[in-house]
């Protein structure tokens, strides 16, 4: 150990007549170690939340879509699944159909968001079958549509077929029905009639309710298998779009690159990021300016830093003198400030990361912290460390502790010994 950092470390132990310039240490320390904590959880929680969001967007849509400016025929269908199942990197498409309706049950009517997919023999390019809490998204097919005699509305016995719906959560509440509950579906595609346009309806039972816990997903959208949304909105065989799962999300851009370079107009291939392209950069420039702020703290504690080195120099300056007198140059004067100030702010980094990293894992394993679901999207705080945040923070912190230990270094090696000692 050289003599400058064996004197750094004998400042920073106080004497009978130093409590305060300790005291006031041990406060620089606690300043630096709080805002390196609080920048670390609200971080985590920050990228907790685009990573939850990012999943139930994920689980509740596909990875790209592809969408044209008039409904897909069944060639251009065939076409574009052989071409995008072929391509790397991608695991499955199928067709979907995306509509806007009114749904009914006994109590209430609510306007809801209907897509028709895929399910035979079992959903491909969504996830949603992860959310359901009651039923599954195969009881959609045709085989497990049912059939009941009930009265119509002159007393007549009358058969009624319906194919199954599943819901939202939410939207199950709202309306008041339950799994095995008869809904009806009102489709804008009506069909002309002498008095004016009449709008299609057709009954369906609740064959199941999924949770994504997304309040936009679960209070206004409900599936439908493919066939019978054909049917309700009068499409033939004709489909919305193609839904496309990839095997990492992170390379759904480039491949949605790759799908328009080869299908090519009229058809527009679009990935998550950019379907939510607004959402992520909210997210993103919220983090960021949050960020910003919680720095703040760190520079108060840097101005903690910089008014005790400030008193420990005028508290040393007869020994500085002295120092100066046996020789010492003032790099090695400057250097025993500095490394003063780069103890205090590496002690406050290090307990401020070990607490920023506790405090996570505390509010990950417990999640005792609830937010209402409707309101945030979500239901428990969400956490999630990401190492180059932590690392940055840390260097972060440390250079704005190292720039507050440069001007009182700088002023004890500007110490005149001859000065300061003329009257001892």
């Amino acid at each position: 150990m050289s003599y400058e950092t064996f004197i750094s470390f004998r400042y920073l132990k106080a004497k009978r007549k130093q409590t305060f310039v300790s005291l006031i240490t041990f406060i620089s320390i606690g300043g630096v170690a709080i805002g390196v904590t609080a920048l670390i959880v609200v971080l985590a929680v920050m990228t907790g939340a685009q990573d939850d969001i990012k999943e139930k967007i994920i689980g509740t849509n596909s990875h790209i879509l592809v969408t044209s400016v008039a409904p897909i025929d069944v060639k251009e269908k065939e076409m574009i699944i052989d071409t995008v199942e072929k391509m790397e990197g991608v695991v499955a498409a199928s067709a979907f159909i995306y509509n806007q309706v009114i749904i009914t049950s006994v109590e209430r009517v609510s306007g809801i968001v209907l897509r028709g997919i895929d399910t035979d023999p079992v959903p491909k390019s969504t996830d949603m079958g992860k959310y359901m809490t009651d039923g599954k998204l195969e009881y959609l097919n045709e085989k497990f549509a049912r059939t009941s005699i009930e009265p119509d509305d002159f007393g007549a016995k009358t058969e009624i077929h319906r194919h199954g719906i599943v819901l939202g959560r939410e939207l199950a509440r709202n309306l008041g029905v339950m799994p095995g509950d008869p809904v009806t579906i009102i489709s804008p595609m009506g069909k002309m009639t002498p008095v004016g346009m009449t709008p299609i309806s057709r009954e369906f039972y609740v064959a199941g309710i999924f949770h994504a816990g997304m309040y936009e997903f679960d209070s206004s959208l409900a599936l439908i298998s493919i066939r019978q949304a054909q049917s309700l909105f009068k499409m033939g065989e004709n489909v919305t779009g193609i839904e496309i799962k990839v095997e990492d999300i992170d390379d759904a851009p480039e491949i949605a690159d790759n799908i328009q370079s080869k299908i090519g107009f009229p058809y527009i291939a679009r990935d998550w990021q950019k379907l939510n392209q607004s959402l992520f950069f909210a997210l993103a420039l919220e983090k960021t300016v949050i960020g910003l702020i919680l720095i703040l703290i760190i520079f108060v504690a840097a101005f903690n830093i910089v008014s005790t080195l400030i008193m420990v120099v005028l508290e040393k300056t007869k020994d500085i003198a002295i120092l100066k007198a046996l020789g010492a140059s003032r790099g090695a004067v400057m250097k025993i400030f500095f490394l003063e100030g780069l103890i205090i702010g590496f002690t406050g980094t290090a307990l401020g990361v070990a607490g920023g990293v506790l405090l996570c894992e505390i509010l990950k394993k417990y999640q005792f912290i609830k937010l209402p679901s409707d309101v945030y999207n979500m239901e428990t705080l969400p956490v999630s460390m990401n190492f180059p945040d932590v690392v940055v923070v840390s260097l972060v912190a440390m250079f704005i502790t190292v720039l507050a230990a440069l001007y009182p270094a700088w002023s004890a090696s500007k110490i005149d010994p001859a000065e300061s000692l003329r009257y001892e």
